[in-house]
């Protein structure tokens, strides 16, 4: 069983910033790649950031922007969203696979105005 509880999400102008964080129990993170992907209304699922054991990788749309990192002690991933634009806004979801079973969390809205 594991459980991913995603938290940070709301309300900001464009430029503005947040901090998503994905919190995970069942599980530790430390050795898991540790996906963010987005959703809005009417859209396909997209994908924002991966922290492997090693780093972060990033669409290019969210390159130089966005940030992933991971806190092993808290197990915790969090996604740092700077220069924040309209086209952002979307349902985030952080993921994770475990013997072959992809998990998801809730999602936590963001939306930014323009």
């Amino acid at each position: 069983q594991v459980q991913l509880v995603e938290s940070g999400g709301g309300l900001v102008q464009a430029g503005g910033s947040l901090r998503l964080s994905c919190a995970a129990s069942g599980r530790t993170f430390s050795s898991y790649t540790v996906d963010w992907f987005r959703q809005a209304p009417g859209k396909e699922r997209e994908f924002v950031a991966r922290i492997t054991w090693n780093g972060g990788s990033y669409a290019d749309s969210v390159k130089g922007r966005f940030t992933i990192s991971r806190d092993n002690a808290k197990n915790t991933v969090y996604l740092q969203m700077n220069s924040l634009k309209p086209e952002d806004t979307a349902v985030y979801y952080c993921g994770i696979r475990v013997a072959g079973t992809d998990y998801w969390g809730q999602g936590t809205q963001v939306t930014v105005s323009s």
